[in-house]
């Protein structure tokens, strides 16, 4: 193990992170569950910042990380659904967004061949907004209580951009795929 291993141990620890957010999450100690979402926040943009500041971006650190933050996601959105803190269709929502964009990738790599999945601004919109969300929520049953029209716009603003990213992966990728099969 070298400090070049560093990045891709601190998406490790972050993925650690799942069962102890989830468990505060569920024993309603939202505070605490707070702390955990911070140093995860903390986290990823610090592996990130040493993955390519030093040059040591990996094809593991490049699953792990973006894993990290999607298990973070799903587990949290399950577990406040489940509590009813968020509707239980937005986690429904998210999820055949993610499925969909897994098959499609596995579908691309087996069909056509080696790609490069660099979310494009609409994900990168949905992925923040799913951030704040949860954020939101957390410290709006925790810290401080927020007005529900806020968490219902920020609702409406999830699904809106989960539907979309989800539509132009499908779009992109598609054409993509089919321009690259034309030239085979």
């Amino acid at each position: 193990m070298t400090l070049r291993d560093l990045p891709n141990i601190i998406s490790l620890l972050r993925i650690a992170l799942v069962i102890p957010v989830v468990y505060l999450l569920i024993q309603r100690q939202f505070s605490y569950a707070l702390i955990l979402f911070f140093i995860a926040g903390i986290s990823d943009g610090l592996d990130g910042y040493l993955a390519k500041r030093n040059g040591w971006v990996t094809r593991l650190g490049s699953i792990l990380d973006p894993l990290a933050d999607k298990l973070l996601l799903v587990f949290s959105y399950f577990t406040l659904g489940w509590l009813g803190e968020i509707p239980m269709w937005l986690f429904v929502l998210v999820v055949i967004r993610d499925l969909i964009i897994v098959v499609g990738a596995i579908a691309y790599h087996e069909l056509i061949g080696i790609y490069d999945m660099t979310p494009t601004w609409v994900s990168k919109a949905n992925t923040f907004f799913q951030i704040v969300l949860i954020l939101v929520v957390v410290f709006s049953l925790g810290v401080y209580t927020l007005p529900g029209i806020a968490l219902e716009a920020l609702v409406m603003i999830v699904a809106i951009t989960t539907v979309a990213s989800g539509a132009n992966y499908v779009w992109v990728w598609g054409r993509r795929a089919i321009q690259e099969h034309k030239e085979k």
